[in-house]
């Protein structure tokens, strides 16, 4: 599912009325439809309800109009608050403002501030609020009459509903620009929009719900709308059944080269989460003096140790037998739990150019190769990184601030300078193709937040790569299934007590659940 900005928005509505001759109002009529379906489904009868609509004088003013007539003909008896004379709604919005006059419903205007003191006490005795003041056009704060009308609404006890967006947001900001109204459900008109998805704005939100409004879906797949909402319907077809007739060689082996004296569980959580996300094979090439712990950790991992260093870390030793390791695998893993040791530094730089497989590249894979970034574009197989914010900051020569700020552009632009998949983990993780394109996931929460689901990610999007020729493909299958056991774990547990083995533990009913169709 595509994200817009408002441009683009603004552009396919454009096209459907002027190209394709969807007149605006059936769009309009469409929308408030909706709306009210998306009320009723959450209220029942609506008629035992004490419901405003508070509309600015806009488009949006104009699919409030639409919801205010149907709740009507359901028998329910809204209150209509214009934040605007009667006389300056125009177009679209004017006609449908018409026709609730017509049929006697209640206008109130509201023109200053002054004013909106005298009616906002219909919002303090409603049951349901619909906000239909702004639309996605809003770039700059509000303030004055409108900013006094979020606020009341938001000390208001009634139920929210913003019509597409919360009055106050911007569209294409996922950080507030000033007051806004706090929904508590949001109905996104044809498409989710930046601030819908991504936090702090989509705090605003509340649940989300995306309606079509009549916009045909070709308009949705022009290759230049670049960011995408992840869905479940994309990555099932990575959790497939097996057909009878395979073996373990159908579904490749991955190579995990990880681990440390101290940080063996992350070669262990990574080798885990590799079989458990389906690879036939996974061998875990560790430090010599850590590999009895992490054979311990899985009956079926297979171990190789390596060269170490005094510390108990990979040495650069260890890269003659790690390359030929590199052999027959379907898949490699670089990097949790390394440490940054300088002769393990000098390991990694040395391997990486020889792994000619899909590769994934993480934690102190990635700490090591910040100070050497055109690496990653000498490896010959598709690539995929995982940097958390603080070590994509690194590797782009940014503040921590700085990319979480701009990741939506820093994101596309490290991935396709080098030629590699960016996985940015955190809450909405976004993931960046070498193509430009950039998904959202929607699943996981901050229980995920704890050493080692990083691991399990590596090892899970090492096993898809190993198993799929599709490598963005894979990797989004990856992150979505580790967030939704993530989401499992959570419910079962609480988010305070999830741990990175947990992700584990629920990761085989969450892969059953996504097999088939």
């Amino acid at each position: 599912m595509k994200i817009l900005t408002s441009r683009e928005m603004r552009e396919i509505d454009r096209i459907a009325i002027e190209e394709l001759g969807i007149p605006g109002v059936v769009l309009m009529e469409n929308a408030g439809l909706q709306v009210v379906r998306a009320i009723r489904a959450r209220f029942g009868d609506v008629a035992r309800e004490r419901i405003v609509v508070v509309a600015g004088r806009g488009n949006n003013g104009g699919d409030g109009f639409v919801v205010a007539r149907h709740l009507a003909n359901l028998g329910a008896r809204p209150e209509i608050v214009l934040l605007a004379a009667r006389e300056e709604v125009r177009g679209d919005a004017a006609v449908n403002l018409a026709v609730v006059l017509k049929m006697g419903l209640p206008v109130i205007e509201a023109r200053t501030a002054a004013d909106w003191k005298k009616s906002r006490i219909a919002v303090f005795h409603a049951t349901i609020v619909v906000d239909a003041i702004f639309g996605t056009g809003l770039v700059k704060p509000i303030e004055g009459l409108f900013a006094a009308a979020a606020e009341d609404i938001n000390k208001s006890s009634a139920f929210k509903v913003a019509v597409d967006i919360p009055s106050g947001l911007a569209t294409d900001s996922f950080e507030p620009v000033g007051p806004s109204v706090k929904a508590d459900l949001t109905v996104a008109l044809a498409a989710p929009k930046i601030a819908h998805i991504l936090p702090p704005a989509s705090e605003r939100v509340g649940e989300l719900v995306v309606a079509p409004i009549g916009i045909p879906p070709s308009l949705f797949d022009r290759p230049e709308l670049k960011l995408e909402l992840v869905e479940e319907g994309a990555v099932r077809p990575f959790f497939r059944k097996r057909k009878k007739d395979t073996h373990k060689g159908t579904y490749g082996h991955v190579l995990v080269v990880a681990g440390s004296v101290g940080k063996s569980g992350a070669a262990a959580l990574a080798g885990r989460a590799a079989l458990r996300t389906g690879a036939g094979l996974v061998t875990v090439a560790t430090a010599a003096g850590v590999l009895p712990s992490v054979a311990r950790a899985m009956a079926e991992l297979m171990t190789e140790p390596l060269a170490e260093t005094p510390k108990g870390t990979i040495a650069a030793a260890a890269l003659p037998r790690a390359a030929a390791l590199l052999k027959g695998k379907s898949a490699v893993l670089v990097g949790p739990g390394l440490s940054t040791d300088p002769s393990t530094a000098e390991f990694v730089l040395g391997l990486l150019p020889k792994i000619k497989a899909p590769c994934v590249v993480d934690a102190d894979g990635l700490n090591i190769v910040a100070g050497k970034p055109d690496v990653l574009g000498r490896m010959a197989g598709p690539v995929v990184i995982t940097p958390h914010p603080g070590e994509f900051a690194r590797l782009v020569g940014r503040s921590g601030a700085e990319v979480l700020r701009h990741r939506l552009e820093l994101v596309p632009e490290f991935a396709a300078r080098h030629g590699v998949t960016v996985v940015l983990k955190g809450y909405r993780t976004l993931v960046g193709g070498p193509d430009g394109r950039v998904f959202v996931n929607p699943t996981g929460n901050p229980g995920l937040a704890t050493g080692g689901t990083g691991d399990v990610l590596g090892g899970m999007i090492a096993s898809e790569l190993a198993q799929e020729k599709d490598a963005l493909g894979a990797t989004l299958a990856a992150v979505y299934a580790h967030g939704l056991a993530g989401d499992v774990a959570a419910e079962r547990l609480g988010e305070k007590a999830l741990a990175a083995g947990d992700i584990i533990r629920y990761l085989p009913a969450v892969l059953k659940e996504l097999e088939g169709e």
